[in-house]
């Protein structure tokens, strides 16, 4: 058989609102009928919840930490120059000379292995800077976005003065026009072409969906698909008592936005338009993935081809009176990841896997040669016995201040465990702990109620403490590799 093809689909700010994993609002078919013959991962990790560090420790294989990417201005390859470097407010020149200029990206690896590497749409950080040009095979497509991109309706067009591409005016849009007179539309038809394009070659295509990111801007039909009313409200939609400040933000991304406050409890009326408004963007982006599901069928490459479809991280809609992303909290961290290989199980699995691991599950599934210099572990194995022992532990991380560009003053590491969630928020130059957040889910997963103060989980704090300092090499038990290996062998 021949080295097996890769689809790689990126979603952006999808959280696991898809019907597949039981989002009872969610009207999904086609990533549903995609989960129907893959395995969906029901916890599954980002490293950091926004976009650009997000999704550069995936397409590297590193966490955030080694490749200093924790805003959405630093590039896993670029070095400040040393006149920039020096300056305190870039870190003193102790971080960014640390940059990774010469990392081999998960496409740029297929490519070296024979592989066409090609890209549609938002696969890295949709901003000129954040573009990696050597991952890939000829110019990525489409892979640029602004916000004005967004925006059809009259009313929602800036004045020609203040016009900019990344301005923000309404927060949803629902023109009513044909898919491909938005960007995402746009996307999957020119990666429908490229697959028929491909003849004998083996691919790794990349394409990635900008929505259900703000602006919520979708066609018509796909708001027409929901009843408002029907849509359920928020739950714990108060903000948190006892958190460390923290913790918590103001939901800057989306007040920025011409019709929403700028500060104080949205209206309930606003709330559910928002909502609406977020699930016609994943029924919208939906319908495009189930253009791309088609056009393989079409060209006779299912057989023979991996299917991937992860979200880059998860999403607030008014729980805790949050919204958006850039939290450590379950809702943000964790985020859609199906895998449908040709020859490997289907159903659900719920071992803890991360981000980091898609990189080496891939490289194992298409039997190209191992790296060593990776910071996941492959899931291959699952991809054949799902319930096997793995993991006891997920990692994220987030700064504070929300900055764009110099080194954290503050870092929360989050650790994911079977029961709990464990965050401590350090001091970035010391490594002192300056607040502490645990959750139980074996009592409640909505992580409303900080118990790192309470007496009867002292000793609990103490050893989660003391596992989340030795890192995520620890929570990687020595069997792992054996069963990958032993695993692949015989699927082989």
């Amino acid at each position: 058989m021949d080295k097996p093809n890769v689809l790689f689909i990126a979603v952006d700010d999808l959280r696991t609102a898809l019907g597949c994993y039981g989002d009872e609002n969610a009207i999904t078919p086609q990533i549903d009928r995609l989960a129907a013959r893959g395995m969906v991962f029901q916890r599954a990790y980002c490293q950091q919840a926004v976009c650009n560090p997000s999704r550069a420790s995936l397409m590297t294989g590193l966490r955030p930490d080694t490749i200093k990417v924790w805003d959405l201005k630093s590039h896993f390859r670029h070095e400040l120059p040393a006149q920039l470097a020096d300056l305190p407010q870039f870190g003193g020149g102790t971080h960014f000379r640390n940059a990774r200029p010469n990392v081999v990206t998960l496409p740029e690896y297929f490519k070296q292995q024979g592989y066409s590497a090609r890209s549609v749409g938002k696969i890295y950080h949709g901003s000129p800077q954040a573009q990696d040009p050597q991952s890939w095979s000829a110019q990525a497509l489409l892979n640029v976005v602004w916000k004005s991109a967004d925006y059809l309706l009259p009313e929602n067009q800036a004045p020609a003065a203040e016009r900019w591409p990344g301005f923000k005016m309404a927060a949803t849009e629902a023109a009513d026009v044909a898919d491909k007179a938005y960007g995402d539309g746009k996307v999957a038809d020119a990666a429908c072409n490229l697959l028929g394009d491909f003849g004998d070659d083996s691919f790794f295509l990349a394409v990635g969906f900008r929505k259900p990111h703000l602006p919520f801007s979708a066609p018509k039909r796909y708001w027409d698909l929901y009843e408002r009313d029907a849509i359920s409200a928020p739950e714990n939609a108060e903000k948190p008592a006892g958190i460390p400040d923290f913790a918590w933000h103001n939901s800057k991304e989306l007040r920025g936005y011409a019709d929403i406050p700028d500060e104080g409890p949205l209206p309930d009326d606003l709330i559910l338009q928002l909502r609406h408004g977020y699930y016609a963007c994943v029924s919208f982006m939906d319908a495009q993935v189930g253009k791309l599901l088609d056009a393989l069928d079409e060209h006779g490459l299912r057989e023979n081809t991996i299917v991937v479809l992860w979200g880059d991280h998860g999403y607030h809609l008014g729980e805790k009176a949050l919204w958006c992303k850039t939290s450590n909290y379950e809702l943000d961290t964790r985020a859609p990841l199906i895998i449908a290989a040709p020859g490997m199980a289907s159903g659900e699995c719920d071992a803890l896997v991360e981000f980091v691991d898609i990189y080496p599950t891939l490289v194992d599934c298409c039997g190209l040669p191992e790296r060593d210099d990776l910071e996941g572990v492959s899931m291959a194995a699952l991809l054949q016995q799902p319930e096997l022992p793995w993991k006891t532990a997920a990692f994220s991380q987030f700064p504070r201040p929300w900055a764009y560009r110099g080194q954290p003053e503050v870092m929360g590491y989050s650790m994911r465990t079977e029961r709990f969630r464990y965050t401590e928020w350090q001091d970035f130059s010391s490594g002192a702990a300056l607040e502490r957040e645990l959750y139980d889910h074996s009592v409640s997963h909505a992580e409303i109620k900080n118990l790192a103060g309470d007496a009867d989980y002292m000793q609990t704090v103490a050893e989660l403490s003391r596992q989340l300092r030795a890192g995520w090499k620890a929570a990687l038990p020595a069997e792992i590799s054996q069963t990958t290996a032993d695993t692949l062998s015989a699927a082989r």
